[in-house]
């Protein structure tokens, strides 16, 4: 710890967004980047706990005290080996990761000025990047077994990175036409670069993962039979729906058929008037209260929308930074007001979706009901009840954004193993990592035997 005071003498200084009337009209990145010595002096603020939540939170177990000292010392590439010792990824967490470590940090506790962990992750990636501390391991001594990865999502990309660092042969196999899960055709360029995806893929290639993509595989018998070990790791294809009057309208999709193709437009696809999902010049309606709706309303905005209303079945959350309902270290359940929200958007909370309405086939409004919810006599989960009339909301585009399913399984072969949202349902790209690496380490113990 080479400053013990800083915490004292420093405040918590985040690198912003770009300005709105800016960043609206590109998908370019919308965060910003502190300079060097900007950067190293939030680095000087963490305390090196004697017992540091900031472990416990993370799901990858970073060790955010020790790189971050070597950060305000000046030594990137020491910062970037310990940061990389327990992240495989850092340039991915750095940019979309919710933090849970800030959150357990103790100056959290302290005055709500957390370390600025991830953006110090983000910033230690990109200079190990950029001086060559990142190089392709070409020499990795072989075992002589195989294990076969389904899924080039956070997960499995974790899973085949260990696995391949293990000495073991790895192929991934993917049905979509790149790698990246999630982080290629779920999560807006706005939030996280195309290229920062294809520049690790590049690496691992180079490392001898070899990708089958555009490939649909299934995982029998037969298929396991051709390798020592499967990893499953095929994410939570199937989103929540809602199955009410109108859901057939033109104009009612998932939140990723929006975000997936506009993705791929930005990557040079090319689609027809007919199959393009645009919200240009239209009234939208997102219905979910998460991250997927919020990347909806930003993507909207860049597509040149009219106007964008969000609607919450659940109440509006406080406004923290406190929450007595989950309290710190945990991560608090409080309001969350994104980047997307900064640029335009009327949101609400305790609203029922009724019904879609239309007109020659197509969506024009959505009638919807505020309720209220009261505890439950018995126990579990609270009752909905009704709130005033219902009303209806003009809306030439609905997106629904009410979050995944978890997936059901048929019994594999032994030498099968699941793991990130395949295994546990929807969660956090920092949790599929996790995962991905457990599950590694269960396959090494499993071959080794």
């Amino acid at each position: 710890m080479g400053n013990p005071k800083a915490f004292l003498q420093i405040h918590r200084q985040e690198a912003g967004y770009r300005p709105i009337h800016d960043r609206i009209h590109d998908f370019g990145e919308v965060e910003q980047t502190l300079n060097t010595r900007e950067r190293q002096a939030q680095a000087s603020r963490c305390m090196d706990c004697g017992v540091p939540f900031c472990h416990w939170a993370c799901p990858l177990g970073n060790k955010a005290p020790e790189w971050n000292d070597a950060l305000y010392k000046g030594d990137w590439e020491m910062a970037y080996r310990l940061l990389s010792s327990t992240n495989p990824f850092p340039e991915f967490t750095g940019r979309i990761c919710p933090a849970l470590c800030e959150k357990a940090c103790v100056l959290n506790r302290y005055n709500h000025e957390p370390t600025t962990n991830r953006e110090n992750e983000a910033a230690i990636t990109e200079m190990a990047f950029r001086e060559g501390f990142i190089q392709s391991r070409a020499d990795i001594p072989r075992l002589g077994m195989s294990v076969a990865v389904i899924g080039a999502g956070p997960a499995g990309l974790a899973a085949a990175n260990d696995l391949n660092q293990k000495g073991y042969t790895v192929d991934i196999f993917d049905s979509n036409e790149a790698a990246g899960g999630l982080l290629r055709y779920g999560i807006p360029n706005f939030k996280l670069n195309k290229a920062i995806i294809d520049r690790r893929l590049r690496l691992l290639q180079e490392e001898g993962i070899i990708f089958h993509l555009g490939k649909t595989v299934r995982c029998d018998a037969t298929f396991a039979s051709h390798y020592d070990a499967v990893v499953v790791a095929t994410g939570t294809p199937a989103a929540r729906d809602l199955n009410i009057p109108g859901r057939q309208l033109k104009g009612v999709y998932f939140a990723l058929e929006l975000l997936a193709q506009q993705n791929r437009v930005l990557a040079g696809a090319e689609y027809t008037k007919a199959e393009r999902i645009t919200a240009h010049g239209k009234d939208v309606l997102v219905i979910g209260g998460g991250d997927t709706g919020s990347d909806c309303i930003g993507t909207a905005h860049r597509q040149g929308c009219k106007s964008v209303t969000q609607i919450e079945i659940m109440p509006r959350p406080a406004e923290g930074p406190e929450d007595p309902a989950n309290p710190w270290p945990h991560f608090p359940r409080t309001l969350k007001t994104t980047s997307s929200h900064e640029e335009g958007c009327t949101r609400r909370w305790n609203i029922n979706t009724l019904k879609f309405l239309g007109k020659d086939g197509k969506l024009t409004g959505v009638k919807v009901q505020e309720i209220d919810w009261k505890p439950n006599p018995s126990g579990g989960r609270p009752i909905m009840v009704e709130k005033g009339k219902p009303e209806i909301i003009k809306a030439e585009i609905v997106l629904l954004a009410m979050g995944f399913l978890k997936p059901a399984h048929p019994e594999y072969p032994e030498n099968v193993f699941l793991c990130g949202d395949a295994a546990n349902g929807a969660s956090l790209v920092v949790r599929a990592m996790a995962s991905g690496r457990q599950v590694s380490e269960k396959i090494h113990q499993y071959l080794s035997k």
